[in-house]
């Protein structure tokens, strides 16, 4: 099933630091639906990436929604400094939450859209308790904590599978997909069921503009038959 809208959601991991708002801006600009913040607290991941701080300065240079995804353990810690400093959408992951519906409650109550991810060893049967209280599914399309890697193919099945499993809930949740997603794969992750695409260097690179970028991604999602 493909959806007729799918919502590009640029994540700012990719983009050069020295000019975020700029490019933040660009992508505002030339038609980006979401901006997606993924933070990172070497202990999840290896990596460390960006936390409260950088929400707040991206929310003043824009008024898309901003899509906190949380790589963190212990998330429910985190979730309402996130919140407070401008997210619209907060994911915590299935891995990394011993109690994910309470901190799915929290997230809606602080008027925040909830999200869970799985990581590429989760299988889809294992979001089946949890689904009908999240307003998004991430699915990791790589193994998080890095930029820049390529995509497993592998994930396509699961992307099916959890649209699904979606529609047999009949309720409107977003099927995110997140990891090497460039103008090569959006059309088979949409053709899966996926109607928001996480895209990094696709669209912050220095190799071309923010603009570019976006208007290849939107290139290769019209050629897909609808």
């Amino acid at each position: 099933m493909i959806h007729k809208v799918i919502h590009l959601a640029p994540s700012i991991l990719a983009a050069d630091f020295a000019r975020l708002g700029e490019q933040v801006a660009d992508a505002e600009a030339n038609g980006a639906d979401l901006i997606h913040i993924d933070v990172m607290d070497g202990r999840f991941v290896p990596n460390i990436s960006m936390g409260v701080v950088v929400v707040e300065a991206v929310r003043r240079v824009t008024s898309l929604p901003l899509d906190v995804h949380l790589m963190i353990v212990e998330p429910a810690t985190h979730i309402e400094a996130f919140a407070h400093a401008g997210a619209n959408r907060i994911t915590v992951h299935y891995e990394a939450d011993n109690h994910l519906h309470r901190t799915l409650t929290t997230i809606k109550e602080l008027g925040c859209m909830a999200g869970v991810a799985i990581n590429p060893h989760t299988p889809a049967l294992a979001l089946e308790a949890i689904l009908p209280f999240v307003d998004q599914v991430n699915v990791m399309t790589v193994n998080p904590g890095f930029g820049g890697q390529h995509f497993i193919p592998e994930m396509m099945s699961k992307i099916a599978e959890i649209r699904a499993m979606i529609g047999n809930l009949r309720r409107d949740i977003g099927l995110q997909v997140d990891g090497g997603i460039n103008p090569q794969t959006a059309m088979s992750v949409a053709q899966a069921g996926a109607n928001i695409l996480v895209v990094g260097s696709a669209v912050f690179n220095p190799q071309f503009s923010v603009a570019e970028g976006i208007a290849r991604m939107r290139k290769a999602l019209a050629t897909t038959p609808v």
